[in-house]
């Protein structure tokens, strides 16, 4: 036999094992990491709600004890914050331009609610929570570039993203509840909503004239509208900060 012929004979590769010996050989598990331990807790959130979600759930999604999950991360509390870092990270910022930069706010508005709409509790996880980390870094710096060139304060800039970041985890938590009932009954939001437009008819006309005049509007609007009048109101109120530059005070924008 030839020399090349003795190569192929010795090569092991490609030549598979013994059936008996796979089975006796389960594959490894991967290693655990911070950014896998964050994605299986996200899905045990999405699936169970903040109730369901615990280390040892969560150890259980990755096949792991709960012992190993505190190698990455500190405790429930940080797992919380990484978790409200890793969704607010699903918006998507885009390039700052001065001259647009009442639409880009209320896209920004948008996308911010759409994204804790997606996650299950993430409004309600967002409570008290700051993103920290690149999160934090990278929103901050968007903020700053898109508003200091229209003459807008830094103070004013500095505070501005935890104002809209606690309206929007406000406005998505109260969604996810859904409108309680007076009564305590499992009744439709339409229905309940009529109860209170009849009480405030049913009001004395001669203490409450505005009150009675303003029931349809009290009681109309979709989450949509109403979330939109907030975002709104809050552009119009930062509108009054801006001085005059080379991009204008403001944008044309309809009513809502």
């Amino acid at each position: 036999m030839g020399q090349g012929n003795e190569e192929s004979i010795t090569d092991a590769s490609g030549i598979p094992e013994p059936s008996w010996r796979l089975a006796a050989r389960p594959a490894p598990r991967a290693p655990l990491t911070r950014e896998a331990i964050v994605e299986a807790a996200l899905r045990v959130l999405d699936a169970e709600g903040m109730e369901g979600l615990s280390m040892r759930r969560v150890g259980e999604e990755l096949g792991a004890g709960a012992a190993s999950l505190y190698w990455h991360v500190r405790n429930k509390d940080e797992l919380f914050q990484l978790i409200y870092e890793r969704v607010t990270q699903e918006v998507a910022l885009p390039e700052p331009d001065p001259a647009r930069w009442m639409e880009q706010l209320n896209e920004l508005a948008l996308q911010m609610r759409a994204v804790l709409n997606r996650h299950r509790d993430v409004g309600r996880l967002s409570f008290g929570r700051i993103p920290g980390g690149p999160t934090l870094a990278l929103y901050t710096e968007w903020l700053f570039t898109l508003l200091k060139p229209v003459g807008i304060p830094d103070r004013v800039i500095g505070y501005l993203g935890d104002l809209f970041g606690l309206y929007v985890g406000a406005y998505a938590f109260e969604e996810s509840l859904g409108v309680s009932s007076p009564t305590g009954e499992d009744l439709p939001p339409e229905q309940i909503l009529e109860m209170f437009r009849g009480y405030v008819l049913s009001l004395p006309e001669d203490r409450f004239p505005h009150t009675r005049a303003a029931a349809d509007l009290l009681f109309s609007g979709s989450p949509d509208e109403r979330y939109a009048f907030g975002v709104d109101l809050m552009l119009r109120g930062l509108e009054t900060y801006a001085k005059e530059s080379s991009f204008g005070p403001g944008v044309d924008r309809k009513d809502t």
